[in-house]
């Protein structure tokens, strides 16, 4: 054999072999993933918000794989991040995976190399915006900021059409939110209100006597119970109170851009019981689970929730993990609206 043809042949070797390491492994199937979380035996997870909303989910989950004990940990994403990273500093790791409305959290932990890359199968269909290009994190559901109002308080003619018509004399009072300095998402609402119609808003927002909470949850059951007549803050709990019989009605803005926010999710490299992990994720993405949230999927191929419109006919703003994700802004923005809301103090709760 020539010099020249050995020389070609160990080219197209040597490409060969940086391209079986660099090619992604083959999504394994759930019945594979099974078998080994099998042996594991257990799956543990924490949830930014309410636990209630994964209740059904999780029941399923166990008929369909049984053998696997599960334990689901609710509470506020910027509470739970940090014992998430109190576990990785001390390289003794309880979790196996987070939900986290903190995607900023993913950005970082990936950044760092202590989340496992994970494209289960149907992961093309995830919209390009809303999945790590590597698969170290994904988008498991997207939520919409919408109006809510108490449907025995407020006339469906008198619901504001933008964030000018809180500032009505009516609302005097009977105004609620998140703290915008103390949750990502309503940090990013307050901030999409201030571009578009200056810092002026807040000063005149506050001098309504507008309520500050912890949690949409706290917002939700407040407007629902009729101790504030509206919010510009309402999510899917809105929608969950409602479906508890109060008089509570969700509607998207005539004028305004309606806020985005994402429940991320990511796997740890290395989680107590990974394939568990792997399994549930890859189920909870497929999409007979994922056309079951009750809010939009970041799937392509699932419908938007019955009554409501595909995202792309809303005006919307789906910037949330750009604008997360800038730390020194982040600050700035929490501090400066701190200034006008005050400390938190009246505690709201995610149960």
């Amino acid at each position: 054999m020539s010099r020249q043809r050995r020389s070609l042949l160990s080219f197209v070797f040597t490409l060969l072999a940086i391209f079986s390491v660099a090619a992604p492994a083959a999504a394994q199937s759930m019945d594979e993933l099974y078998a080994k979380a099998k042996t594991e035996g257990a799956l543990v997870f924490y949830s930014g918000g309410p636990i209630a909303p994964y209740e059904r989910f999780l029941n399923d989950f166990k008929q369909r794989f049984p053998g696997l004990a599960v334990s689901i940990t609710g509470g506020f994403s910027n509470v739970l991040n940090a014992k998430i990273n109190d576990q990785l500093r001390a390289k003794k790791l309880d979790v196996d995976m987070a939900f986290f409305q903190t995607v900023q959290d993913f950005v970082a932990w990936k950044r760092e190399g202590v989340l496992l890359n994970l494209k289960p199968e149907g992961y093309d269909q995830i919209a390009p915006a809303f999945r790590d290009p590597d698969g170290a994190y994904t988008t498991v559901k997207v939520s919409a900021i919408t109006y809510a109002y108490n449907t025995k308080l407020v006339a469906p003619a008198d619901v504001p059409k933008s964030a000018l018509g809180f500032l009505k004399p009516t609302f005097a009072g009977k105004l609620i939110t998140c703290y915008p300095a103390d949750d990502d998402a309503t940090l990013y609402l307050f901030y999409t209100i201030v571009q578009k119609y200056g810092w002026d808003y807040m000063a005149k927002y506050v001098a309504n006597k507008a309520h500050f909470v912890q949690g949409h949850l706290s917002v939700a059951r407040s407007v629902g119970d009729g101790a504030n007549a509206a919010t510009f803050d309402g999510t899917s709990t809105a929608d969950a109170v409602a479906r508890t019989g109060k008089p509570i009605k969700s509607v998207f803005s005539q004028q305004d851009a309606t806020p985005l926010f994402t429940l991320t999710s990511g796997i740890f490299e290395r989680a107590p019981h990974p394939n568990a992990a792997k399994l549930f994720l890859s189920w909870y993405m497929a999409k007979e689970q994922q056309s079951q949230l009750g809010v939009f999927s970041p799937r392509t191929d699932v419908p938007p929730p019955p009554g409501l419109k595909p995202l792309s006919s809303y005006k919307v703003a789906n910037g949330y993990r750009e604008f997360v994700t800038d730390a020194n802004q982040l600050a700035k923005l929490r501090k400066r609206f701190e200034s006008y809301t005050g400390p938190v103090v009246n505690k709201g709760g995610v149960q």
